[in-house]
């Protein structure tokens, strides 16, 4: 028992240290949160006690006020801190792989299943909508990127749809903060064992190919390199 309460000593320190970065971080993107939320944790507290004095329970419902506004302020202040987050990430190499591994249960994501030399990337995620691939890059460079990853994965999952988001602000584009809502919009088509299934299919072809033997020696006159600056690699 002394060892447990040790133990949870321990983690509550940790907690409120982790909350106050965040509301750090927070405010340097949204000057005004520490306003905001006494604004919404007084406000929700002064209406609950408010209903409290005209029915005549001003104790009763003064407490169930308070754990209400707590509630409702740490609702708002974890939406608030998402939104900061987002906007920090907005632009920065990676943003989109940092969303996408915290996507719920039931997503298989792998990062940068091909990249270029000029550093665009594409990601991918398999779920019950089928093959999502998020690129971050020049939305121009992109393209070829894409389409030759969509022509890698028709040879071996050529009957599962394949989706194709590219991360940005431009028109056309999706930003960063609604990556997750977009894919999770995607129909649901494949069951849960399908999704396994077609992700075990999609890491063997990149094991495959990244296994290929690879001639030693002097390379044979005449013989020339494969076009394009297109490198992949899988999990």
């Amino acid at each position: 028992m002394a060892r447990k309460d040790k133990a949870q000593d321990s983690e509550n320190p940790g907690r409120l240290k982790q909350i106050g970065l965040t509301y750090k971080m927070t405010r340097r993107a949204d000057r005004w949160i520490g306003w905001v939320l006494a604004g919404v944790g007084l406000g929700t507290f002064g209406v609950v006690l408010g209903i409290g004095l005209l029915i005549g329970h001003p104790i009763y419902l003064g407490i169930l006020g308070l754990l209400v506004a707590l509630l409702t302020t740490a609702i708002v202040f974890g939406r608030r801190a998402e939104r900061a987050a987002f906007s920090q990430m907005e632009g920065q190499p990676g943003a989109a792989a940092a969303v996408l591994e915290n996507m719920r249960r039931g997503v298989v994501f792998t990062p940068a299943v091909a990249i270029n030399r000029q550093q665009d990337v594409v990601h991918r995620a398999v779920g019950k909508y089928g093959v999502v691939l998020v690129a971050e890059g020049n939305p121009h460079r992109l393209k070829s990127l894409i389409a030759a990853e969509k022509r890698r994965m028709n040879r071996v999952v050529s009957d599962v749809p394949v989706h194709d988001v590219v991360v940005g602000t431009a028109e056309g584009q999706v930003p960063l903060k609604k990556l997750r809502s977009t894919i999770l919009k995607f129909p649901k088509v494949l069951p849960g064992p399908r999704v396994t299934e077609v992700n075990d299919r999609l890491r063997a072809m990149g094991d495959l190919m990244s296994n290929m033997p690879i001639p030693k020696g002097p390379m044979p006159k005449g013989m020339k390199l494969p076009k394009g600056n297109v490198q992949r690699r899988g999990r």
